[in-house]
C-alpha cells in the first residue's frame, strides 16, 4: 500500500456517501449512497419514501436516525453499504475512473464526530469499514468491469 489517504474531502469528496451522483438499485433512483443506506434501515414504506426523497444527504441521514429500525439491521448494514457503493461506482464511469486512480492508497474515512465503525475518529480510532469496502471494490474487477472501456478514457 501507498500512503494513507486522510479523509474524503476536496478532490476526494467523491468517496463520501454524501457525494451526489445518482444511481439505481431495484429500479429506484438514489441521489447518494447516504440516501440508499438510510432508506434500507426500515421496512416502513412511508419512512423509506421520505428518506429517498430527502432534499439532501444530511436530511436523509437525519430521517434515517429516527425511522423504525428493521430488526436485522446490525446483521445486514455492512452488506447494504457494500451494495450501495457497488451501484454508485459501477453505474458512474467517472467515479469508477477516479476510484481506480487512487491505486493502492489506503482509503480512510477520518472524522471528528465519533464514527468508529465506518471510519476512524481522530481521537477514538476506528474500524474504517467504509474505507475497506471502497478498497475492496477498487480491487474487484467484476464490479467495475461493467463500465465500458470506452467510457474510461
Amino acid at each position: 500500500m501507498k500512503e494513507t489517504f486522510k479523509g474524503f474531502v476536496d478532490e476526494y469528496r467523491f468517496l463520501s456517501n454524501f457525494y451526489e451522483m445518482p444511481f439505481f438499485v431495484d429500479n429506484i433512483m438514489y441521489k447518494t449512497v447516504e440516501h440508499f443506506y438510510q432508506s434500507q434501515k426500515t421496512h416502513n414504506n412511508k419512512e423509506k419514501k421520505r428518506i429517498i426523497e430527502a432534499h439532501s444527504p444530511f436530511f436523509a441521514k437525519k430521517y434515517g436516525m429516527c425511522c423504525t429500525l428493521r430488526k436485522d439491521w446490525e446483521d445486514v448494514k455492512t452488506d447494504v453499504m457494500y451494495k450501495g457503493l457497488c451501484a454508485k461506482f459501477s453505474q458512474n464511469s467517472v467515479l469508477c475512473v477516479w476510484l481506480r486512480n487512487t491505486e493502492d492508497t489506503r482509503l480512510v474515512e477520518y472524522n471528528h464526530w465519533g464514527d468508529t465503525y465506518w471510519g476512524v475518529d481522530f481521537e477514538l480510532g476506528g474500524k474504517n469499514v467504509l474505507g475497506r469496502l471502497l478498497m475492496d471494490i477498487r480491487q474487484d474487477t467484476t464490479i467495475l468491469r461493467k463500465v465500458s472501456v470506452s467510457n474510461l478514457s
